[in-house]
């Protein structure tokens, strides 16, 4: 799961409003916590209103799990607090420091704010476990094969450790092939006991130099080390994104809007979340703060490049669940084209003290080349980059990004199933009894039969039947006995109130369960 709830900064200027005064928040407090809702702090506001939903996605959460929330320090602790309580303090993996911003803000009146917190807990952190990391190039560069090892690739490790770890095996004056003697440095021994270093030597594992005289290496060779690496706790902007980069990505993919996210996460880095999280099998990846849609953005991309089958949920309740984050998710799928701005370099001059002498005479020549060249690009600009005084043009084009594959389908949710603790009759039969069935059965309701009314359908030899009728009470008896015609080992029979004694029900295995409606109205 990826959680990415409102910061509660109290910044109520922008599309995705994260102020706990918002008219949603406070018609939920209002429902829920009660009167005493318009009395508690903003921190307290917030915690009612996260406390219900991460209880939810616990429950929701599989037992191999995990969930990736974000935050800033506005609410950090706080939610820390009622995490360890509903996940459990046990299951809590780690704080993952994100750097969302790359350059100062100078106009801060304390620090300069550059990161968020993403924390991690897993339902039962005995069976889950990240995924390692895919090698970067630069580590597999670090390996060579200076010696046409066929083995392949190594690296030379070194071949000493702390005395104080050493056992007494580990120290003695180890002897090269060619005879040479190597003393142990003082505070260190041999990683390896006397008779294992023969042995390594003599399967071409230590490494002496080209001419055999060096110090011994051990050879690790890139076979042998695990095709991955741990995951650090601090995530560079380098290496997952940060906010401008979230914002010029949605950019790209609507550049028809101007009004648009303040500080959209880049799909870098809930693609690092999805690739330590999920397996490309059948995984399903559940945003309930869908946003701008980046999580489906991240699953499509993760799927398109390994050919895997991972689905996404993504729950939105903002008006631009439809107009934004759906439409993402069908540009993404299909393709689209993104703005591309190629720059030529048309003169660079290096600046020295010499040459600022003649500053006016170089801006002079500057903006006559500017001129000379306005016709031929869409801009020419006149840049100051690491002491050069470059003219630059600039040429607008259209690139067109390849769609990533898939489907989605979009829905939009009804009217409530329960009201005030009794069954929503206005949202009709066929919704009801299918959600009756699947909430026994966790299977979807079977074809229904003319003949039989009042059965939902059988699953594991019980028939499941629903004694309902809209405008008049229901009563299990003999007489609705009469019309069952599924045979099964055992039964469960709604209707509003039943007739039958215990030891009736007993005798037919019929479990009795009562519908939950206001019969007093009827």
């Amino acid at each position: 799961m990826k959680f990415n709830p409102p910061y509660n900064t109290g910044n109520e200027g922008w599309v995705y409003n994260d102020n706990v005064n918002d008219p949603r928040i406070k018609k939920w407090l209002g429902e829920v916590v009660g009167k005493e809702g318009e009395d508690l702090s903003r921190h307290d506001k917030w915690l009612c209103m996260m406390y219900p939903r991460l209880r939810l996605l616990q429950k929701l959460l599989a037992e191999d799990g995990a969930i990736f929330i974000s935050i800033d320090d506005n609410e950090q602790a706080s939610l820390k607090e009622i995490c360890d309580e509903i996940f459990g303090a046990r299951n809590f993996v780690d704080t993952i420091i994100w750097q969302k911003r790359y350059s100062p803000q100078n106009a801060a009146k304390w620090f300069s704010e550059s990161h968020d917190f993403i924390l991690v807990y897993a339902k039962n952190k005995d069976i889950w476990h990240p995924n390692l990391l895919e090698r970067s190039a630069e580590m597999n560069a670090r390996y060579s094969n200076r010696d046409h090892d066929i083995r392949g690739p190594w690296k030379a490790e070194n071949a000493t450790a702390q005395a104080g770890h050493g056992t007494k095996g580990q120290f003695y004056v180890l002897t090269a092939p060619n005879g040479k003697k190597h003393h142990l440095p003082a505070g260190r021994c041999w990683v390896y006991t006397e008779p294992v270093m023969k042995e390594m030597i003599k399967d071409n594992r230590v490494w002496f130099g080209e001419d055999g005289n060096n110090v011994p290496a051990i050879k690790r060779f890139l076979s042998e080390v695990k095709q991955g690496m741990a995951c650090q706790t601090i995530w560079m902007y380098t290496e997952v994104g940060h906010n401008q980069e979230g914002k010029k990505e949605i950019k790209s993919i609507f550049p028809e809007l101007s009004h648009l996210f303040e500080t959209p996460k880049p799909s870098r880095l809930i693609d690092r979340i999805i690739e330590l999280a999920t397996n490309s099998e059948n995984d399903i990846v559940l945003d309930s703060f869908a946003g701008s849609g980046t999580t489906a953005h991240s699953v499509l991309k993760a799927n398109h490049k390994d050919g895997g089958t991972r689905r996404f949920i993504l729950v939105e309740t903002e008006d631009y669940a439809e107009n934004l984050t759906a439409k993402r998710v069908k540009r993404v799928i299909k393709g689209y084209e993104k703005n591309k701005k190629m720059e030529t370099v048309l003169k660079d001059e290096n600046l020295t003290v010499r040459s600022l002498r003649n500053g006016t005479q170089l801006y002079a020549d500057a903006c006559l080349t500017q001129q000379q060249m306005k016709d031929k690009y869409d801009k020419v600009n006149i840049k100051l980059v690491n002491n050069h005084l470059q003219v630059i043009g600039i040429t607008e084009a259209k690139e067109e990004i390849k769609g990533t594959g898939g489907n989605f389908s979009y829905y939009e949710l009804g009217q409530p199933l329960m009201k005030d603790g009794f069954l929503n009759e206005a949202v009709g039969e066929k919704a009801i009894r299918q959600y009756v069935y699947f909430m026994d059965t966790k299977e979807n309701r079977p074809e229904e039969k003319a003949e039989e009314p009042y059965f939902l359908g059988k699953h594991l030899d019980t028939a499941y039947y629903f004694f309902y009728k809209k405008d008049e009470t229901t009563n299990l008896d003999y007489k609705l006995l009469s019309t069952v015609k599924t045979k099964a080992e055992s039964y469960v029979m709604y209707a509003d109130s039943c007739l039958l004694s215990q030891d009736e029900l007993m005798n037919y295995h019929i479990t009795f369960k009562k519908i939950p409606r206001d019969i007093a109205r009827l």
